[in-house]
């Protein structure tokens, strides 16, 4: 930000920071009238943002926050990064919209980066508003393709808000919504830190996880189950990094009973773990890929289920029942096309992973050392999770699963920190994510990481509370 922060009103005059009116009317507003999800809508109190600009975002009264969320881990390019909002304004300047019906240039454009990107054996894409209905189309290609009706998810997950999703959904936000799906049945995937197999070792928690994955579809009936669907990375519920072997396992298992694996890289996806798609990283290939997020920076909503040959070609002469009136919408794919150039001229991909590899895991790993409520830190790219507990011996969290507001108070008294330093964290249950957008420099990036070292001081003094 410049030293006299600004930002543009609804009339598209430029005002100066603070403006405590705006701020009021904004607050007012939202509180009379915007119903907002996931939320006791009186106990939140939304921040009223007045702008961005790459990896930080500010408020009314002009405070600054780096983004260490990417919002909802889908901001990869930043605030207002000036290549998508030019190509925004191209594409609405020469066809806003064109029903899914018709062929359109940008739209067949994106489809075939994607597919380029996901290699073989994938040929088509079917284009969604954003991740849920992308789940929730790449489970109806899936029954309809094979016939058959249940799906297998694990219990640390989340695909979605919406019918099937929701229901494959791991998570207590599935427990209020559970009548919204049918034919789904849960797993226990694979978890190293806390193994509920008791493994000693990554690699005796994959032979174990496999184990348990393959009873659940013999007691289920193989013959019955259309897919397995997984986060190539758990996202929300902890940044899970699947241990050597694992998703190869699940292949053949697929292969074996004739399953088809749906890989959801909704968060994953478009360079969240220094590579296109995060099974790129494993030894593995999915027969569905769904997107969103990341594949337009989520400046307008847009997503989709990457498709193999041998699923797309069971539609060449039968019809597949399903449609959405914004599929494929110009703008959102305009945008998805001009990510790919950005990417490709700025070496995205090579700038997450040399962060990572130079930045990020050396100094998470160094806070084991430095911070007795550190138990455990994981992830690739620029998505990294570290869990706080209370003791590093018993592996108690620091907080409970799905704690009340009183026992999350160490999580929020951490938040403050955070906030108060500039940082704006993404926090769940006893876990703080590292997720920032994938252009922050080296110097934000470590200042940054500074703000969370010394806000973990206070979870440090919590564990003995």
């Amino acid at each position: 930000m410049s030293e006299q922060p600004s930002y543009v009103g609804l009339d598209n005059a430029v005002r100066p920071l603070p403006d405590p009116e705006a701020e009021a009317v904004v607050r007012a507003n939202d509180r009379g009238h915007v119903f907002h999800s996931w939320s006791a809508q009186g106990a939140i109190d939304p921040l009223p943002v007045a702008g961005g600009q790459g990896a930080s975002f500010w408020d009314y009264t002009g405070r600054s926050y780096l983004d260490f969320g990417s919002q909802l881990v889908n901001l990869n390019l930043g605030h207002q990064h000036p290549d998508l909002v030019a190509s925004l304004h191209r594409q609405a300047d020469r066809l806003v919209t064109i029903q899914p019906g018709m062929a359109n240039d940008v739209r067949s454009e994106l489809a075939r980066l994607i597919v380029e990107v996901a290699g073989e054996p994938f040929t088509k894409v079917f284009f969604t508003n954003g991740g849920a209905d992308a789940n929730e189309y790449a489970v109806r290609l899936a029954r309809h393709s094979t016939g058959r009706n249940k799906v297998l998810s694990t219990y640390r997950s989340y695909h979605g808000g919406v019918g099937t999703p929701i229901g494959l959904t791991g998570d207590p936000r599935r427990w209020a919504n559970e009548a919204a799906a049918s034919g789904v049945v849960h797993f226990f995937g694979p978890y190293p830190y806390r193994s509920p197999f008791h493994s000693s070792s990554p690699e005796e928690e994959t032979a174990r996880a496999l184990e348990h994955l393959e009873s659940v579809i013999v007691l289920e009936g193989a013959a019955t189950i259309a897919a397995i669907i997984l986060e190539t990375i758990v996202g929300t519920n902890g940044i899970l990094v699947p241990p050597p072997g694992y998703l190869a396992g699940v292949r053949e298992l697929c292969d074996r009973h004739g399953i088809v694996y749906i890989a959801d890289e909704v968060m994953a996806g478009f360079g969240r773990t220094g590579e296109w798609f995060g099974f790129q990283g494993f030894d593995t290939r999915p027969d569905l890929i769904t997107f969103a997020k990341g594949v337009n920076s989520g400046y307008v909503p847009l997503g989709g289920v990457v498709i193999s040959e041998a699923i797309a070609d069971t539609f060449t002469d039968r019809v597949f029942y399903g449609g959405l009136t914004y599929s494929g919408h110009p703008l959102a794919c305009a945008l998805g096309v001009t990510t790919f150039e950005v990417f490709r001229r700025d070496g995205i991909l090579e700038h997450v992973r040399d962060l990572s590899d130079r930045v990020v895991e050396p100094r998470l790993r160094g806070w084991l050392d430095t911070h007795p409520s550190v138990g455990d830190v994981r992830g690739r790219g620029l998505f990294w999770a570290v869990e706080l507990v209370r003791d590093t011996g018993t592996r108690e969290p620091l907080v409970p699963f799905n704690p009340t507001p009183a026992q999350n108070a160490p999580m929020a008294a951490f938040a403050a920190a955070c906030k108060a330093g500039g940082v704006w964290p993404f926090i769940h249950y006893n876990r703080t994510h590292v997720a920032p957008p994938l252009v922050i420099t080296e110097a934000e990036l470590t200042r940054g990481l500074d703000v969370i070292d010394e806000a973990l001081t206070l979870t440090d003094q919590a564990m003995e509370a």
